[in-house]
């Protein structure tokens, strides 16, 4: 194993929320009079924080969201997840696979401690990740692409940034992961390959992390 820590992103990576969390903010922003797309959505906020769209909004119309933006829009997300999200695909055996080979690994969002908790009693990741494994881009002052959501969670596992590796789907994600000093596989089951430049490895299926990783 060339690593000491595997840094998950989570939603698009382990639980399949993309689809759904971009159909609601696609839809709410052309509610509120932003006409965004499902495409735009994928383009412009995948793998941010919330306040992303705060500030892009904001930048492009100089109107402010309302002040319960956040609360609604993740109301609607979560009312979703409990509906109809769904693990991804091989989520849960590479991670019995990493548990089982002792490979030490946590998780790294962009989403709220209560998104990613929602959505993983919803899917069963519940029992891979205690909260000592997760963290948020709450626990920092800059979400992604920033480096320091990884370089946190680095720190807080007890291994240097040089020897961590960070699974990711989106580009604001693998720019946060290179800007940390650190190695990214690029997870290109949504994102076209050529949106993830700068990732160390590409890969379609997470069943093939554990023979990437070695």
């Amino acid at each position: 194993m060339r690593y000491d820590l595997v840094i998950f992103d989570n939603d698009g990576v382990l639980v399949d929320s993309e689809p759904l969390s971009n159909t609601i903010l696609a839809g709410y922003l052309t509610e509120l009079g932003h006409p965004t797309s499902y495409e735009d959505s994928l383009r412009d906020y995948m793998g941010a924080a919330v306040h992303r769209v705060h500030d892009l909004i904001l930048e492009r119309s100089g109107e402010r969201l309302p002040a319960d933006f956040d609360e609604v829009f993740h109301g609607r997300v979560f009312a979703a997840f409990e509906r109809e999200l769904t693990p991804v695909d091989g989520a849960l055996e590479v991670l019995e696979k990493l548990s089982a080979d002792g490979v030490a690994y946590c998780l790294a969002s962009s989403g709220s401690h209560e998104r990613i908790r929602v959505g993983h009693r919803k899917t069963g990741l519940d029992t891979y990740f205690d909260e000592r494994r997760v963290f948020s881009s709450q626990d920092v002052g800059r979400g992604k692409p920033a480096p320091d959501l990884f370089l946190h969670a680095a720190e807080r596992m007890g291994v240097a940034p040089g020897r961590c590796v960070v699974v990711e789907d989106s580009p604001l994600g693998v720019q946060a992961a290179v800007a940390a000093g650190m190695d990214v596989y690029g997870f290109t089951a949504m994102t076209p390959a050529e949106r993830l430049g700068g990732a160390t490895e590409l890969f379609g299926d997470l069943r093939e992390l554990a023979d990437l990783l070695r």
